[in-house]
């Protein structure tokens, strides 16, 4: 492949990079499991970027992303851990809901997305918020 797909690659990843992490803590809370399905989804994403005639063994490169949720101890960082941690209890459309909206998708890609009208997008999002609100720490 050449060095001009390999960069506009690059600049696809780097552009999404937020929205692939937050699709792959949609799914797991596990910091290995995440940076797992991060590198799988980047692996598909090469994959489906190339012409199948250039397809061939493409040796993986470990990438990593910006944020660590993990390991931080100030102030903020345990907000968002709280948050995130009462979005793990919601069940999957709601917690994929939630998610896409924090990372400033419209409602109208939320809803084709999801398979919801935009309406219905910020109905569902007003419950949940409710529910975040009210949840406690320990339920």
């Amino acid at each position: 492949m050449n060095n001009d797909k390999e960069h506009q690659f690059e600049l696809l990843v780097r552009q999404h990079k937020r929205t692939i992490y937050t699709v792959c803590y949609m799914f797991s809370r596990n910091k290995a499991e995440i940076d797992d399905l991060f590198q799988e989804i980047l692996i598909r994403l090469w994959n489906g970027f190339q012409d199948k005639k250039e397809r061939r063994r493409i040796e993986t490169v470990p990438l990593t992303v910006d944020i660590d949720p993990y390991e931080a101890d100030d102030p903020k960082t345990q907000q968002i851990r709280e948050l995130y941690d009462r979005i793990s209890r919601l069940d999957l459309i709601d917690r994929s809901l939630i998610l896409l909206w924090l990372e400033g998708i419209s409602y109208d890609e939320i809803g084709a997305i999801i398979g919801i009208t935009p309406n219905n997008v910020g109905v569902r999002l007003a419950r949940i918020k409710d529910k975040l609100v009210k949840m406690s720490k320990n339920e």
